[in-house]
């Protein structure tokens, strides 16, 4: 009798310890191109370091693929009002990170206004967004320093 509450207890706990060890991996894989996938509204806020403060506010949409597409923005820069549309790929990384690499253009001229690189956060069960500005380029070259970071939240489908 002592032998098979043992032998029990043994497997009950073997079996708890390898729960315990696949979890971190489910929980890993919660964040995926797909879960991220959706059209989302944003606001950032900061300094361009020698240049100004800049906020800005619009939408855009992560598609499955890996494409942030259909971004628009109005943004404030030193004062300076202008519209913006961007588009580029993006990553998510299965602990719910990743990165934006976005060309921003003049969406009356198309003429690129910059070049920039964010890193991301998902939080909310892939509902928010948070994310910073890691480098920003001008099309001259001209490497910026941004202190801008922000929120983005997906909108009901």
């Amino acid at each position: 009798m002592k032998r098979n509450i043992v032998r029990r207890m043994l497997a009950n706990l073997a079996f708890a310890v390898m729960l315990m060890a696949l979890l971190p991996t489910a929980y890993g894989q919660n964040c995926s191109l797909a879960r991220a996938a959706g059209k989302y509204a944003f606001n950032d806020s900061g300094t361009v370091v020698n240049v100004g403060p800049r906020v800005a506010t619009g939408i855009f949409t992560l598609d499955a693929a890996g494409k942030l597409v259909n971004g628009k923005a109005t943004s404030s820069l030193a004062g300076a009002i202008a519209a913006e549309a961007f588009s580029g790929p993006y990553t998510v990384n299965s602990d719910c990170t990743g990165t934006f690499s976005l060309d921003v253009f003049d969406p009356s001229s198309g003429d690129l206004l910059f070049t920039a690189t964010l890193h991301l956060a998902w939080d909310d069960n892939m509902r928010e967004l948070r994310f910073i500005f890691t480098s920003v380029t001008e099309p001259d070259g001209t490497v910026l320093m941004p202190v801008i970071n922000g929120d983005a939240r997906k909108l009901v489908p």
